[in-house]
C-alpha cells in the first residue's frame, strides 16, 4: 500500500496513526498543551457490544479504505453518501477500533440541530440557582461558570489531542439549512470559543477553567475560554442523499458515495456477522439481491432475515416465507444506486 496509507480496513489494531504522514501546510494546528488520547474504557457506551461488535465486523471496500486516507492524510472531513443500511455510521467506529482513536464521539443530528449544540452546553438556570444557595451572586469566579458549562462531541474533537479524535456527525442532510454552512468556520480552523469562559477569564485569575468534556467525567482544562486542535480530528459526516449541500461546504470534504453491495461483498458481510454462510444463506442472498432490483432495501434486513430463519427452527418453506416478511421494500420506487 502507499505509504500514506494508515488505515488498511483489515480491522485489526494497530498504532499506524502515528506514522500519519505530516499535514498541508495550509491544515497544520498547533492547539496545547497536549492531551493523552482517551480509553475505550473512559466511555462506557463506546464498548456496548453494539458497538464493539459494529467496528470488529465491518467490511471496508478498497473505495473507502482510499478515501478514508486521503481525509486523515488532508485532514479533512469526510462526508459519506448513500442509501440506508450501507454501513454509513460503522465506518466511523471501523476506522477508530483499527486506529486506536479511542472512543467515537457521535453527534445525532436534527432538523433543530446548531453549531453551539455540537460545540458546548452552557446551563445559566441552574448557575443562577447555585449561586442563590451560595448568597455571593453569580460570576464569581471562572469555577462558578465551568460547574454549568459541558462540551459537546464537535467541541471535544477539538481538543488539542495528541492523536485524532474520531468523530461521528450523524445525518447531516437533517439539519437546518445553516448548519453546514455553520460548521466550515470551525472545521476550517480548527477551533472556537466558549464565550462564557471568555468573559470570566478577563475578570478571575489565570483563565484556566476544568470543564467536563463529551462522554466522560473526566475534566479537561480550556484556557482562557479559547480551544484549539492539535491533531485534526477524522471527521464523518453521513447522509442518506436528502439534500444538497453548498460547494462552499463539499470542497472541504472528501466525499465517499457508498453503493449497494454486490454478491461477493454481501457474502463478505454475512460472513463477518454470522459466520460462513450455509446453503440456505446463499439463497436467501441471491433472494435479497433480486428484490433490490424492484425496491429499497438494506443490508440489515438480510442479517435479520438470516440470523432469525437460522434460530427459529422452522422447515425450509417457513423459513423462506418468514424471510420475506422480515425484507419488505423500504420505499415502493427502485434505488439503482442502492438499497
Amino acid at each position: 500500500m502507499p505509504h500514506w496509507s494508515v488505515y488498511t480496513g483489515r480491522n485489526e489494531p494497530h498504532d499506524g496513526i502515528d506514522h500519519l504522514p505530516a499535514p498541508p501546510p495550509w491544515r497544520a494546528f498547533d492547539g496545547g498543551p497536549a492531551l493523552p488520547p482517551p480509553h475505550d474504557s473512559d466511555d462506557a457506551t463506546a464498548v456496548s457490544p453494539d458497538r464493539v461488535h459494529r467496528a470488529k465486523s465491518y467490511v471496508a471496500t478498497a473505495e473507502s479504505v482510499r478515501l478514508v486516507n486521503a481525509a486523515l492524510c488532508l485532514r479533512r472531513p469526510l462526508l459519506v453518501t448513500g442509501p440506508p443500511g450501507t454501513g454509513k455510521s460503522s465506518l466511523a467506529y471501523a476506522v477508530a477500533r483499527e486506529l486506536r482513536l479511542g472512543p467515537v464521539l457521535r453527534w445525532n443530528i436534527t432538523s433543530r440541530s446548531t453549531l453551539a449544540d455540537g460545540l458546548y452546553q452552557y446551563d445559566p438556570l441552574s448557575r443562577l440557582y447555585a449561586a442563590r444557595e451560595r448568597q455571593d451572586g453569580p460570576g464569581r469566579a471562572a469555577g462558578d461558570v465551568e460547574d454549568h458549562l459541558r462540551l459537546g462531541p464537535l467541541g471535544t474533537a477539538l481538543l488539542p489531542y495528541d492523536r485524532p479524535r474520531a468523530l461521528l456527525v450523524d445525518e447531516i442532510d437533517k439539519s437546518d439549512l445553516d448548519l453546514p454552512n455553520d460548521l466550515l468556520n470551525v472545521l476550517e480552523e480548527g477551533q472556537y470559543e466558549i464565550p462564557e469562559l471568555v468573559r470570566a477569564a478577563r475578570h478571575f485569575g489565570d483563565g484556566a477553567a476544568e470543564v467536563l468534556a463529551d462522554g466522560t467525567d473526566t475534566p479537561v482544562t480550556v484556557h482562557r475560554g479559547r480551544v484549539r486542535c492539535r491533531a485534526f480530528p477524522f471527521v464523518v459526516l453521513t447522509s442518506n442523499g436528502e439534500r444538497e449541500f453548498p460547494p462552499a461546504f463539499l470542497r472541504r470534504c472528501v466525499r465517499l458515495k457508498l453503493r449497494r453491495p454486490d454478491r461477493d461483498q454481501l457474502t463478505d458481510i454475512v460472513r463477518a456477522h454470522l459466520d460462513t454462510p450455509d446453503g440456505h444463506a446463499d439463497r436467501l442472498i441471491n433472494r435479497f439481491l433480486e428484490r433490490a432490483s424492484g425496491g429499497e432495501l438494506a443490508t440489515d434486513q438480510l442479517l435479520n432475515a438470516l440470523y432469525l430463519t437460522g434460530v427459529a427452527g422452522l422447515d425450509a418453506e417457513s423459513r423462506d416465507d418468514l424471510a420475506e416478511q422480515l425484507m419488505p421494500y423500504l420505499s415502493a420506487t427502485a434505488d439503482g444506486d442502492g438499497f
